[in-house]
């Protein structure tokens, strides 16, 4: 199983830690600041299986490049933990795959669909007994488009061009939204996309899945733009079958799907977005360059400078407090990662898309940051 260990230092703040006006956050959460990640709010009318209707507020976690933009929008979507866990089911927090999103040039928009996190409670509109995948779709699709709506207000959002991904039921969620053709949508990305799963009663053997093929094969006929499905081998929700039959039923009923299969990744491939981004990446990368973002976002290690040997710690550009951590950093499994900060400080991260985590978090603290080692090389070149 791959693994990543990852560092924050957090000397690195500039000030102290602090929620938005108006969001309460936990204590202990820390803003990423390079991201001017924040929490605002909207409200949104939903419609469970039984026919109640509620309006609520949905939190909308924002990460965002600097400037003002206008930014093309991704609308990021969360998935749905099993009963027994959903109640401490917090915050939706894609950060790394955000951080690529960002270097990509998007401002990314996370709701926190209603029934969970700080909605969770009696009103369920995503509950579907193994049977009404189309009002759980639907529920879950229209907080999308209430947050489309909502970005609309904001001034660094160009809301002329936008796509929807999501993991898991947040993959449901994706194909719903694609299959109601809203305006202004380029295509979307379905990571592990489905529901029904329970990993522990009934490991790759999801509850109703002739009922997914069918509602999608259905609402199929109404999308107009490409899609992305990425699905992991090991996945113990779906199983390596039920998710092509699934494509399968999306691209007969009439829309476009290409279908990325990955082999196993940890124990349980239905987390392949955070655990298996090495394999991911590059194949959402030449999607998106499909559609016209070109930017390059993927971080890589440089080639080796030979700016000090790999275990020369007194060398490393850190504060004379920090220089233990990167004695930490040389114990570390390959591949491995270390990353500098204009500061000072430092990040550092092993196992999985080890380079982009360490920088990713570095920079969280609001200052820039650039690989110093990578593996057995030191790759950082002086300012």
């Amino acid at each position: 199983m791959r693994v990543f260990l990852a560092f924050f230092l957090a000397v690195q703040l500039c000030g102290p830690v602090g929620a938005q006006e108006g969001s309460p956050l936990a204590a202990t959460e820390v803003l990423a600041l390079d991201l001017h990640e924040e929490v605002l709010r909207t409200q949104a009318t939903v419609k469970d299986m039984f026919g109640r209707q509620e309006t609520m507020h949905v939190p909308i976690t924002v990460y965002r490049p600097e400037g003002d933009g206008p930014y093309p929008l991704v609308v990021f979507n969360h998935g749905r933990a099993t009963d027994a866990k959903r109640a401490s089911q917090g915050r939706y927090r894609p950060e790394m795959a955000a951080r690529y999103l960002v270097a990509k040039g998007f401002v990314v928009l996370v709701p926190n669909r209603i029934g969970y996190w700080q909605t969770f409670g009696s009103f369920d509109p995503e509950y579907s007994g193994c049977k009404s995948i189309d009002a759980m779709s639907m529920a879950a699709s229209n907080q999308v488009l209430a947050t489309l709506e909502f970005a609309k207000t904001l001034p660094y959002v160009d809301t002329s061009r936008w796509l929807v991904a999501g993991q898991s039921v947040g993959g449901l969620t994706t194909v719903a939204t694609v299959g109601r053709a809203p305006a202004g949508l380029l295509g979307g990305i379905n990571f592990s996309g489905g529901t029904g799963g329970d990993p522990d009663a009934r490991p790759g053997r999801p509850c109703n899945p002739v009922a997914m093929s069918q509602y999608w094969g259905e609402i199929a006929k109404n999308a107009k733009v490409p899609m992305l499905w990425l699905y992991w081998e090991n996945d113990k929700y779906w199983g390596p079958d039920h998710p092509k039959v699934w494509h399968r039923a999306w691209v007969e009923g009439g829309a476009q799907a290409t279908f990325a299969g990955f082999g196993p990744s940890g124990s349980n491939g239905h987390f392949g977005l955070n655990e298996d981004m090495d394999h991911w990446l590059p194949v959402v990368d030449e999607f998106l360059v499909r559609l016209g973002f070109d930017k390059p976002a993927i971080v890589k290690a440089p080639q080796p400078t030979g700016f000090a040997a790999i275990d020369a710690v007194d060398a490393v550009p850190v504060r004379p407090s920090n220089k233990a951590a990167y004695a930490k950093f040389l114990d570390m499994a390959k591949p491995r990662a270390f990353a500098v900060s204009t500061k000072g400080g430092f990040g550092y991260a092993s196992g999985d898309y080890a380079a982009g985590r360490a920088v990713g978090n570095c920079q969280r603290y609001g200052n820039p940051c650039a690989l110093y080692a990578a593996d057995a090389d030191v790759v950082w070149t002086p300012q």
